[in-house]
């Protein structure tokens, strides 16, 4: 067993049982009233099912509309699959749920946007640094004003920013 409980993790599949949930209920009973998607996913993600012609034309990622004309919408644990229409051809494609950067639905401005899922630490790596070090807080050479440096929201990992009090003390 672990020696500490990975919030980030938990919560990343957390959310993502959300979008399933949400997603398998429009494949039963179609888009409630003004509902409609846009969901942004890494063209590279592994499992991803997408036309080569797809993702040459959008190489990092795409989003898709799932609006007015989609089908064959279905869920299961690991992803979803839906067919839409690109100019006049029907696309199929398969976009698991680890792919999926962002998710949103305008109509009741509700959005999600998933960092990279952290790796569970294994057991037999050495304990985390401390949060208050410089190490681990990624400040090594802190400003004049005692303030961390780094923008929380462009961290890799999605850590939160360990914002350092010295400044304030006195």
């Amino acid at each position: 067993m672990s020696n500490s409980i990975n919030y980030g993790q938990l919560m990343h599949q957390a959310l993502q049982g959300l979008v399933a949930k949400v997603l398998g209920d429009v494949a039963e009973n179609g888009l409630p009233g003004e509902h409609h998607f846009f969901i942004t996913f890494d063209t590279h993600a592994p499992g991803l099912d997408l036309p080569d012609w797809l993702r040459q034309q959008y190489p990092d990622d795409m989003t898709i509309v799932l609006q007015e004309w989609f089908k064959d919408l279905s869920v299961d644990s690991d992803g979803f699959s839906v067919t839409l229409n690109f100019g006049d051809e029907q696309v199929p494609m398969y976009i698991p749920f680890d792919a999926i950067r962002t998710f949103v639905d305008p109509s009741v401005e509700f959005g999600l946007r998933f960092e990279e899922a952290e790796e569970p630490p294994h057991e037999d790596e050495s304990a985390a640094p401390d949060p208050l070090s410089t190490e681990a807080r990624g400040d090594e050479d802190d400003d004049a004003t005692g303030g961390a440096t780094g923008d929380a929201t462009n961290d890799a990992k999605g850590d939160a920013e360990v914002v350092s009090l010295d400044h304030f003390r006195k």
